[in-house]
This record gives C-alpha cells, structure tokens and sequence, in this order.
C-alpha cells in the first residue's frame, strides 16, 4: 500500500520569538516494511541554518535554527511511503519463547542483539517500574505464557478495562495514574503498556507515527486518525521487535505509519529545542492527513 503524509505544526507566539535551536522528530524513517519513496520539510521563516541525520535509535531528524524575529513558526513536512502488508497469523503461529525463557535470556544476554534490548528493560523519563504495575499484568506475563500471545492479551485487556479520553491526561502522567483512572489516549495506553511490561522483566519500546485517515470501505475508522499516533512494541527472538496497539486492540499491519521509535515519547518527541522571548504564552495547532494513493 502505498500512502501519502502530510504534517503541519504551527505555532503562535504572544510576543516576537528572536531566536530558536530546534530538532524534530517529523520524517518517517525505512524499516523492513516501510519504505519512503520522497519526503520533504520545510520551515517558515526560513532558517539560517537546517540540516538532517539520525539519532542514536537511527531515527530521521532535522535540526535547524531561526535567527530572525517571528511570531509564528510553521513547519510543513510531506512524505510518501510504500508499505507491506505482514502474514500475522502465521508470525502468531510460530514457537516462540515463553516469557520465562525470554527472561533467562535476558539474565544470560549472551548475544550482542541481548545485550543492545537490555536498555528496554530500564527506566526511562515517562517510563517508570513499580510493583502495582508488574501486579497488574504479572498474569498475563505469566512464565510458562508464549511471549506473542501474552503481548496480545495484554494489548487486548487494556483495550476492554482502559478509556479512551482526550481530557483526562496530560503527556507526563504516570502510569500507576493512569491505571487508578482507567482513562487516557494513545500514548497513555503505551506508556501504560511499556511501563507494565519492563515491570515484569520484559523490553519494550515506544513508537510513534500515524494512522490511515480514511478506513477502506466497510470498515471502521481507527480511533487516533488525522492525529499522531503512538504504540509499543515487544522484543521477541527470531522475529525481533512485534507491534501492538492497545488503544485499537490489534497488531499494526498495513495502516500504521512510523515515524520514530526509543524508549519513550520523550526520545522521539515531534519538536523539542530552545527559544529567545516570545512572550508568557503561546498556542500550538497540529494537522496531519493520510491519505491512500
């Protein structure tokens, strides 16, 4: 399949902004399934300064830097991308490790590949181990569980007793928050979901990107369109890191976009930097589009 992307962040300041350092996380990367035929970024007003690379999870970046006064800050980024469809049932189907015998493996981590997922398993800055979260999915992660089907039922269970509700968080609200209020959005149920699984001794990741805008006929729309998007996914041997979306309750095929991935949304957050003035206020709108070609 074959989509088009279309991002636009814009800001509004109370006061003259004079000069900003910026880095954004807005050009979707390749990965085995995901491929980007062009992309494009553009800033206005146009920087004195600007330039792409990766970071250290291999994720796109843009750094650049405005040195002329501005009240308002629009970044515009297009991209267009093919993406295969995976064979999930079969991939469910496989032997996998049970999540004890993934845990060994991790205890052992006598492959490089071990030794890289073990910085999944730590804290991170919106990922934090407690004990009422491995509790919460403990069962489910049970020793003796396939490590697919547990990711899977766990996916689904936040699915059944979690909320979705635009109002009740905020980025930065922990997790055991989240779990006393049952209530949140797309990076709440990650977050919520990474947190559980490193609080049981497993790796999990952070992903963020976009879904299909509109749903192919007869389908439901996925909540999360015309927004970004975010989901984890589960380190498992031989097939490496597996996704799951808890707030649609499936495993992303075909209409999940990514943009970037780390170990939490603070590593790929869309834009982060530093500004000079601006005033006590500013208001920020995003929109984003996908579209089928």
């Amino acid at each position: 399949m074959r989509y088009q992307v279309r991002h636009l962040t814009e800001y509004h300041y109370a006061a003259p902004v004079t000069l900003c350092y910026n880095m954004t996380h807005l050009l979707p990367r390749d990965t085995q399934k995901q491929h980007c035929l062009s992309r494009r970024i553009k800033v206005t007003p146009t920087p004195i300064y600007q330039s792409a690379g990766e970071d250290y999870f291999g994720n796109e970046t843009f750094y650049f830097s405005i040195q002329e006064a501005h009240k308002k800050l629009l970044i515009e980024v297009e991209s267009v991308f093919d993406i295969d469809e995976q064979d999930l049932p079969n991939q469910l189907s496989l032997q996998v490790p049970t999540c004890g015998e993934l845990r060994q493996m991790l205890a052992q981590a006598d492959t490089p590949e071990l030794r890289m997922v073990k910085e999944y398993l730590l804290d991170s800055t919106h990922i934090h181990r407690s004990a009422k979260l491995a509790a919460y999915a403990a069962d489910t992660f049970a020793d003796s569980v396939s490590v697919l089907q547990a990711a899977l039922d766990f996916t689904h269970k936040i699915f059944q007793e979690f909320t979705f509700d635009a109002t009740a968080t905020s980025i930065s609200t922990p997790a055991e928050q989240v779990l006393k209020e049952r209530r949140g959005v797309c990076q709440d149920f990650a977050h919520f979901a990474i947190s559980c699984i490193r609080s049981v001794g497993l790796p999990a990741r952070y992903i963020s990107g976009y879904l299909e805008t509109l749903p192919p006929p007869g389908e439901e729309k996925l909540v999360g369109a015309d927004a970004s998007h975010a989901w984890f996914a589960i380190f498992v041997p031989e097939l490496g890191w597996v996704e799951f979306d808890p707030t649609n309750d499936l495993m992303p095929n075909g209409q999940h976009i990514i943009t970037a991935w780390g170990r939490d949304y603070a590593d790929v957050s869309p834009l982060q930097g530093v500004i000079f003035d601006g005033g006590d206020s500013q208001t920020l709108k995003v929109s984003v589009d996908v579209q089928r070609l």
